[in-house]
C-alpha cells in the first residue's frame, strides 16, 4: 500500500514535456482553481471539457483536511456523455513551479480537449487525481461526504468554505453541476445558518479573480 506521502505528485508532473516548446499553453481549471486564482496569467475564458464530469472523491490532508482527518476536494472522472464546465487560463509554463505544489497531493497533469464558448477549442492541460493515488476516497452518499466536509479543517480552511466557494462560482459561470448543489444543499441542512449562507460566497465586487464572466487581457 503507498503511503500519503507517495501521494506526492511535483516530481512527476515536472517530468512532464508534452507542452515542452510551447511559451504559453492553456490550463482547464474546475475546482478551487475557478475561484481562488493565486497565479499569474495572460487572459481567461469559461469553457468545457466531454467526457468529465466533477466529484467530490479526492481526500484533502494538505488543505481542507490533515493526514488523520482528511477533507474532500473535487477530482474528475471518466463519463461519456458528461460536460465539465469550468475556466481556462492561458498561462506561462514558469507558473507550473507554484501549479505543481498547489496540486501535488494526487493531481497528475494530464492532456484534454476544451471548448471554449466564445470560439473553436484548444488542447489544455488539466489536473486530475486518479483512483490509484492514495489519498483518493471515492464515492459515498451525498449525506456522508457533506458531513465530512461539514467537519473537515485544514491549513488552508475549512471544507465547507471550499464546497460553498465552488457552488457559488458554478453558478457564476452558469454551469449545472447535480453534483455539486446536492452537497452544498445537504450541508446546508446540516450547518446552522448562522455559520454559512450561500450569499456569502459569491463573487465580490471589485476582487478581479472572482469576476467569473470576465475575460482578462494580456
Amino acid at each position: 500500500m503507498q503511503s500519503l506521502h507517495e501521494a506526492d505528485t511535483i516530481v512527476r508532473n515536472r517530468a512532464m514535456n508534452y507542452f515542452a516548446s510551447h511559451q504559453r499553453l492553456w490550463l482547464f481549471g474546475y475546482g478551487s482553481l475557478i475561484y481562488k486564482v493565486d497565479f499569474p496569467f495572460l487572459q481567461r475564458r469559461p469553457a468545457v471539457i466531454r467526457g468529465w464530469e466533477r466529484r467530490f472523491w479526492q481526500g484533502s490532508h494538505d488543505h481542507r483536511g490533515t493526514h488523520a482527518a482528511p477533507g474532500r476536494v473535487v477530482t474528475l472522472v471518466e463519463s461519456e456523455d458528461a460536460l465539465c464546465r469550468g475556466m481556462a487560463f492561458e498561462i506561462t509554463p514558469d507558473v507550473f513551479e507554484h501549479l505543481d505544489h498547489r496540486e501535488k497531493n494526487g493531481y497528475l497533469r494530464e492532456v484534454v480537449d476544451l471548448q471554449f464558448d466564445d470560439g473553436p477549442g484548444e488542447e489544455a492541460l488539466v489536473y486530475i487525481a486518479g483512483p490509484d493515488n492514495p489519498a483518493y476516497l471515492g464515492p459515498a452518499s451525498e449525506a456522508a461526504i457533506a458531513r465530512q466536509i461539514g467537519v473537515s479543517v485544514g491549513p488552508s480552511g475549512p471544507n465547507r468554505d471550499y464546497l460553498l466557494r465552488l457552488a457559488a462560482a458554478l453558478r457564476a459561470l452558469g454551469a449545472l453541476d447535480p453534483h455539486v448543489f446536492a452537497l452544498e444543499e445537504a450541508l446546508l441542512t446540516q450547518v446552522p445558518s448562522s455559520l454559512t449562507t450561500p450569499q456569502e460566497y459569491g463573487p465580490q465586487p471589485g476582487n478581479k479573480c472572482e469576476q467569473y464572466g470576465e475575460r482578462d487581457g494580456r
